[in-house]
C-alpha cells in the first residue's frame, strides 16, 4: 500500500500546488510580467527538486548520472513529460492573470484537477489497448469526475459583487 502514500502526498502537493501559485504570482511587484516572474521561480523550484536532488540521489547510490547513456526512447519520453507538466504550470498561471477575481482560484483549479484525470483515463487505456476491457463502473467515474469538476465550478463560494456607492447613498 506505499503507492497509496505516495499518491496522497501527491494529491496534498498538487492540492496546494494552484492556491501557493496564485499568491505567489499575485505578490509579485511588476503585476504585468509578474505571472511570468512567478513562472520562473516555479521553474528554478522544479529545477532544485527534479535535477539537483536526483543527481545527488544518484550519486550516492552509485548510480549512474551520465543521463546521456540512458535509452534514447526513455529519456525522450521524460522530456516529453516534463515539457507537458510545465506548460500546464505556465498555462495555470495564464489562467490566474484571465480570472476575474482570486475567489476563482478553485474554479480553475477544479476544472484542472478534474479534467485531467479523464484525459489521463482515456489516454491511458487507449495507449494500452484496453477499451475492450471497459466496465461500466469506469465509464460512471469519467461522468461523476465530470460532473465533480462542474459542480465545484459552478457552485465555487464566491463573495457577493459589491454595491456601487451611487445604489448605497439612495438607499
Amino acid at each position: 500500500m506505499h503507492y497509496l502514500q505516495f499518491a496522497l502526498l501527491t494529491v496534498v502537493c498538487w492540492g496546494t500546488y494552484g492556491v501557493c501559485m496564485h499568491i505567489g504570482s499575485s505578490n509579485m511587484a511588476d503585476k504585468e510580467n509578474g505571472r511570468i516572474m512567478a513562472f520562473l521561480w516555479v521553474g528554478l523550484a522544479y529545477f532544485l527538486t527534479a535535477v539537483i536532488a536526483p543527481l545527488i540521489i544518484l550519486k550516492l547510490k552509485g548510480g549512474n548520472i551520465a543521463f546521456w547513456t540512458y535509452p534514447t526512447k526513455g529519456w525522450q519520453w521524460s522530456l516529453i513529460a516534463g515539457t507537458l507538466g510545465a506548460i500546464g504550470a505556465l498555462g495555470v498561471l495564464l489562467a490566474f492573470g484571465k480570472m476575474p477575481s482570486p475567489a476563482f482560484v478553485p474554479v480553475i483549479m477544479s476544472i484542472i484537477f478534474a479534467g485531467a484525470p479523464m484525459v489521463n483515463a482515456l489516454v491511458s487505456t487507449t495507449k494500452e489497448g484496453n477499451w475492450g476491457y471497459v466496465r461500466w463502473p469506469f465509464v460512471l467515474g469519467i461522468a461523476l469526475a465530470a460532473v465533480g469538476g462542474y459542480m465545484i465550478t459552478k457552485h465555487a463560494p464566491k463573495p457577493p459583487k459589491p454595491v456601487p456607492v451611487a445604489e448605497q447613498t439612495n438607499s
